[in-house]
């Protein structure tokens, strides 16, 4: 075959192949044109909707209601209030809120009766129903922070003003008054279903009418850094540092009397007990909560004698603290246990064939040479207290401003969607982290430094340290002994016993 044959076999080939593809160009032409118009649409109906810089209220040009006061929640709660059972539940804006339920197949926008009469707005007209729906979509989008979103969900809506439906096997109630001023919408079984698991999320919003609020430009740059630190409630820190510094006293004083109280025990006493004091750091913070939850709630004759007497600790700020010293209580015990252990046994019974009592032993001896690592183990213990999450959210809960830590503030904000808020927490957990460690290294680095110093008998390249008056002799055994390291005084035949 000669080249001009193949080449004439060629161009029939790409011949019937062009001829195959044009019924097919319009059809892609239409397609890409499809494509581009519904994106032009979307564009220009986001561009309509103007959402407040907090992300919780939205107007659109051209509607004459609005929606304030929008949250979004990823999850809800299944506990009990006053020993009822309400199902799983979200929180609701307020009595008269808008609720939007996500379920599979299907979203519900639950609208009162009451409400749409005063705006004057009928749900079952389409227009009506696009117009909030895109106010919603445009604030969902706002706040999803990489969750699925709406529009992403792509399902049909469902508006309704009932506040009872049935929706495979579960029913659905809005605006139910679960505890005084607290709104939710409540999602229950007749059977053993888990009904968490019925919902993708829920949202909720009030509406008012558009001229009620103005919606400014957002800021830029630091006028944007600055807004948005002013917009933060700061109360989750300061519940963090008084829970943990009230923490921390019972921590100390128990951490030290534990440690001691320990080494006067013998063997097998000391290793049950030691069990007992240590356990709360190996067990998840989730079990640590629920224990504490069993103990002091209405399951235990003890917490029903508390109750009976008037004192009701579950999920109150006391509760927050009973948490945080359970959880950072072995830290300070296993320390402080450490550096007594590890003390010279020959010294301490030198004192007390001088007539030292266990007391005096212990408070001008054992103590002074343990600091160091007490004072770590104190750090420690703070920094465990205002980190825990799991057993403070079992027995406190989540209530602003009385129990919300900084750990519950993170995890509730990066539910609702508040991502940069909860980003904010966590990097004011990190920096509290990163400077309790800095601390414990340069006080461990300081004190090695110092008993080197002594221990040369360079006084002058030692570090001033006010422990140092009190800890300059060595025991001697009737002879002269160099000094090894800082200690205690120890008592001479002529101390007054």
């Amino acid at each position: 075959m000669t080249h001009s044959a193949v080449y004439r076999i060629v161009n029939a080939l790409l011949f019937v192949l062009l001829l195959g593809s044009v019924p097919a160009l319009p059809q892609a032409a239409l397609a890409v044109e499809q494509t581009q118009q519904e994106g032009a649409e979307q564009q220009a109906a986001d561009e309509a909707v103007s959402v407040s810089q907090n992300n919780d209220a939205a107007k659109m040009a051209g509607f004459d209601s609005a929606l304030s006061a929008f949250a979004r929640y990823n999850s809800g709660t299944g506990r009990s209030v006053g020993g009822v059972d309400y199902g799983y539940r979200y929180p609701l804006a307020g009595a008269d809120a808008l609720a939007v339920l996500a379920v599979e197949g299907l979203t519900y926008v639950y609208v009162p009766d009451h409400i749409a009469a005063q705006f004057h707005l009928d749900i079952r007209d389409s227009q009506v129903q696009a117009h909030v729906a895109q106010l919603l979509e445009a604030l969902d989008v706002a706040v999803s922070n990489g969750g699925t979103t709406l529009l992403q969900l792509a399902q049909p809506y469902a508006f309704t003003s009932e506040s009872r439906l049935n929706h495979d096997g579960f029913a659905i109630e809005f605006g139910v008054e679960v505890e005084p001023g607290y709104f939710y919408t409540l999602i229950s079984s007749s059977d053993s279903s888990d009904p968490s698991h019925v919902a993708y999320f829920a949202e909720t919003a009030l509406l008012v009418p558009a001229d009620s609020f103005t919606i400014d430009a957002a800021p830029e740059g630091l006028e944007a850094f600055w807004n948005f630190l002013g917009g933060i409630d700061y109360r989750p820190f300061w519940v963090s540092l008084r829970t943990s510094a009230v923490a921390l006293i019972f921590v100390f004083i128990l951490g030290l009397g534990a440690a001691r109280l320990s080494l006067r025990m013998n063997n097998r006493v000391k290793d049950v007990l030691d069990s007992v004091f240590t356990i709360p750091m190996v067990l998840p913070p989730t079990v640590c909560g629920f224990l504490l939850l069993v103990a002091f709630g209405n399951s235990t004759a003890f917490g029903r004698w508390l109750i009976d007497h008037g004192i009701e600790l579950v999920f109150t700020w006391p509760a927050a603290v009973i948490a945080a010293i359970v959880v950072a209580f072995p830290l300070m015990y296993r320390t402080t246990r450490g550096a007594f252990e590890a003390q010279d046994s020959d010294m301490l019974d030198a004192a007390r064939t001088l007539g030292w009592s266990e007391g005096r032993i212990f408070f001008r001896l054992m103590l002074p040479l343990a600091w160091p690592s007490i004072a770590a183990g104190t750090v420690l213990a703070f920094a465990r207290a205002m980190g825990e999450f799991g057993a403070t959210l079992f027995v406190a809960g989540n209530y602003a401003g009385v129990t919300q830590t900084m750990p519950i503030a993170i995890y509730f904000q990066w539910m609702g969607g508040r991502t940069d808020i909860a980003t904010f927490w966590v990097f004011v957990v990190v920096v509290i982290s990163f400077i309790v460690i800095l601390f414990i290294n340069l006080y461990a680095s300081h004190t090695q430094r110092f008993r080197k110093g002594s221990g040369s008998g360079a006084a002058t390249d030692a570090p001033s340290d006010p422990s140092a008056n009190q800890a300059t002799n060595a025991v001697s055994n009737g002879s002269s002994a160099s000094q090894t390291m800082p200690v205690a005084p120890v008592p001479t035949q002529t101390d007054t016993l």
